[in-house]
């Protein structure tokens, strides 16, 4: 991580913030031995998609197979099952109304919330990964949502295990309003320390919080790559996708948390790069994810440098 320069304008009046490198993102990926099999890397399960809202479910099931995920199960609405299951032939399908949620410990990171909505149905889902899911959790979109309409529920999150990732609307729905970025930032921080969470505040240089000790101080963390292409539909979608699958593969939240968001933003970058800023959309971020990997671990190996990002 690089500290802020005094002359860092991007969080002034934010203490102890941080840039995230490309060699940090490099040293957290889990190196892949050649007896591996799609056990080693990770099953996953992302709960998205309501009816007549399945794209989300697919840019969020395609993401994290690009990222790197062994094993991919998507649950939704039992409508969406032929839309998944022809467009990500690679994933399992499980309708809601089926799912045994005694098996939730049997994954090794869920994704929730993408294209949910907020209906009773999607309440329940959220009750039912948080009553029987242990493991680490992306919680996004109307999951999000569905937490600040029931607040108790936040006590109920994996404690050192989940991460959010709202938006500064979704945020401010959580956390409370706030009249600048130095405050935001601050509640933001504090709004981890409480709940015992990494949030991931989405945005033109997306900043990311750890849950500190009492009596410690964590830096934020502060994302350069991405570009203003990405603000459209679906890319938060494709986050969580990334988000997850780095969970499944045994990431910690925080390491989870920095490198995908900025994988994310690289992707993008990348993409802007062959078609413009005007022209992304949120399956081109997908699409650029096997070239922003590559590029961070040539960057590691010392090739290429500065092709991942600043």
């Amino acid at each position: 991580m690089r500290p802020f320069s005094p002359d860092d304008r991007t969080c002034s009046g934010v203490p102890s913030a941080c840039w995230i490198e490309p060699l940090d993102v490099a040293g957290c990926l889990p190196l892949r031995k050649k007896d591996s099999h799609k056990g080693d890397f990770g099953k996953v399960l992302l709960l998205a998609g309501s009816e007549g809202m399945c794209g989300a479910a697919v840019l969020a099931a395609r993401a994290a197979l690009r990222a790197g995920c062994g094993l991919l199960t998507v649950a939704s609405s039992r409508e969406n099952r032929q839309i998944l299951q022809v467009s990500v032939p690679e994933a399992l399908f499980r309708a809601n109304e089926d799912m045994d949620w005694k098996t939730l410990r049997s994954y090794d990171a869920i994704g929730i919330g993408c294209g949910w909505g907020r209906s009773e149905e999607s309440l329940l889902l959220l009750k039912n990964v948080l009553r029987f899911a242990g493991s680490p959790l992306v919680v996004d979109a109307d999951g999000l949502n569905l937490l600040a309409e029931n607040p108790t529920l936040l006590e109920f999150l994996p404690e050192g295990k989940t991460v959010l990732t709202p938006h500064r609307k979704e945020f401010e729905r959580l956390a409370g309003k706030f009249s600048d970025k130095e405050e935001m930032m601050a509640m933001q921080q504090e709004f981890s320390n409480r709940h015992g969470v990494v949030v991931v505040l989405k945005g033109a240089h997306t900043s990311i919080t750890v849950p500190a000790p009492l009596g410690k101080v964590n830096p934020i963390l502060i994302n350069p790559t991405g570009n203003p292409g990405m603000a459209t539909g679906g890319t938060g979608d494709v986050l969580t996708g990334i988000l997850a699958s780095l969970l499944g593969q045994g990431l910690p939240a925080s390491k989870a948390a920095y490198a995908a968001v900025y994988l994310h933003g690289l992707a993008g970058d990348l993409a802007a790069e062959g078609i413009g800023e005007y022209s992304l959309i949120a399956g081109d971020v997908t699409d650029h994810l096997p070239q922003a990997f590559l590029a961070v671990r040539d960057y590691a190996a010392g090739k290429g440098q500065g092709e991942a990002g600043a």
